[in-house]
Formats: C-alpha cells, sequence, structure tokens
C-alpha cells in the first residue's frame, strides 16, 4: 500500500523508507510537516502515514489536527512516532488525531505489525463504505416506491420521472425485483365472463372444501 513518512532527519527517514520498501509498500518521504500536509492534501493522498512527533515548520501534532480537519468518508490512518514517552504526551498526541503511537527508538518488527493494523483498519473502513453505499442505493430503491405516484383514473398507467405513462406491473418491475404472473379476479370474471363465473366459482369453492377435508 502507499505510505507517506513525515521525519526530518535524513539517516531516519532513509532507514524508515528502506523498511517499508523492503515489504512491498510504495513511500512517499517528506522531510517536514508543511511538506507532508501538502501531499496528504492531494486527491491521491497515501491512505496511512507515519508521522515524526518533532519536525520544523509544523510539528506532528499541528499536522495531525490539519489532516483530520478535512472532512472526508475515507480518513487516513496516522501512526505518530515519538520520543515522547509521558502520557500526557501520548495522550495529546491521541487527542489531535493520532490512531497509533510508537517510541523512539523502535523495534522494526513492531513497526511493522503497527502498520499492519493500520492497513487492517483502513480495509474494514473501505468495506463499511462500500455497504454504507450499498444500503443508501437500497433506500432510495425503495424511497421511489414509498413516494406519490401519479396513476390515471381510466388506464392505470402510472408516470414515471420521466414523464412516461407505463403500465403498474412494468413499473414496479423495473422499481423493484417483484415480478408479475396474470389472472383473473371474481369481480373482473363476473363482470368479463358472466357465463364462466358461476362454474369457476363452483370449482374454487369445491376445491377448498377438498382441501379442508384434507387438512383434517
Amino acid at each position: 500500500m502507499r505510505i507517506l513518512i513525515a521525519e526530518d532527519d535524513f539517516t531516519s527517514r532513509s532507514i524508515l523508507t528502506a523498511i517499508l520498501t523492503k515489504q512491498g509498500h510504495t513511500v512517499t518521504a517528506t522531510v517536514n510537516g508543511a511538506e507532508a500536509w501538502e501531499a496528504m492534501k492531494q486527491p491521491d493522498a497515501p491512505r496511512l502515514a507515519v508521522l515524526d512527533w518533532m519536525m520544523p515548520e509544523m510539528d506532528g501534532i499541528e499536522l495531525c489536527r490539519r489532516i483530520r480537519s478535512v472532512k472526508t468518508d475515507q480518513p487516513p490512518y496516522l501512526l505518530m512516532l515519538t520520543t515522547k514517552g509521558f502520557k500526557d504526551d501520548i495522550v495529546e498526541g491521541l487527542k489531535a488525531g493520532a490512531d497509533d503511537y510508537l517510541s523512539k527508538p523502535y523495534d522494526t518488527a513492531e513497526l511493522l505489525a503497527r502498520i499492519e493494523v493500520g492497513r487492517r483498519m483502513l480495509e474494514m473502513q473501505a468495506r463499511l463504505n462500500r455497504k454504507i453505499g450499498e444500503l443508501r442505493e437500497a433506500l432510495d430503491h425503495i424511497r421511489t416506491l414509498q413516494g406519490i405516484l401519479p396513476i390515471c383514473s381510466f388506464c392505470k398507467k402510472i408516470r414515471d420521472d420521466q414523464g412516461y405513462w407505463r403500465q403498474v406491473e412494468v413499473y414496479v418491475r423495473d422499481h423493484s425485483n417483484a415480478d408479475f404472473s396474470h389472472g383473473i379476479c371474481p369481480d373482473c370474471m363476473k363482470r368479463h365472463y358472466p357465463d364462466y363465473a358461476d362454474s369457476v366459482a363452483e370449482k374454487a369453492g369445491q376445491a377448498r372444501s377438498a382441501e379442508k377435508r384434507n387438512r383434517s
């Protein structure tokens, strides 16, 4: 994955870049907080960033605050590197927006483990966003059928959003998972086929009686 590094010390930056590159990550290395901020403002900015606390021009705390001030449904994962080990310092970093922290000098295995945690968190976040998108789409789909539908008083056609009049079954089929099978209700049977209505009703009654006997 793509990872941004913000580290002003050349040796530390080079070692960190080499470690992450060896693991297959694509690294964007910046030399101070201001340069990192410019990189993180880009539309294609890395989703995970490793930030040093003490940097010129803009420190890691201010950088975290600025990154978190950007409203997005895909916030980056921020790992803070620091020589500060006091509890108050750690709390300050987390309050500023860091997701995790690691004290210098760090153990390489621990660093990679925390990077892996960040990667998993970002993947979970991406899956959640996809599910939210699917739910919003489904909700919009449901609302289409819950709104007021203009329907003709005579032929019962429905006017769609483009102004076309369509058969009820066609409209419902296109806006839901429902499909139709056609039959004739008793009222229409009497109206359109009066000669057959009584015999059909009689047969239907006989079928219901037989079904009741079978159940008992």
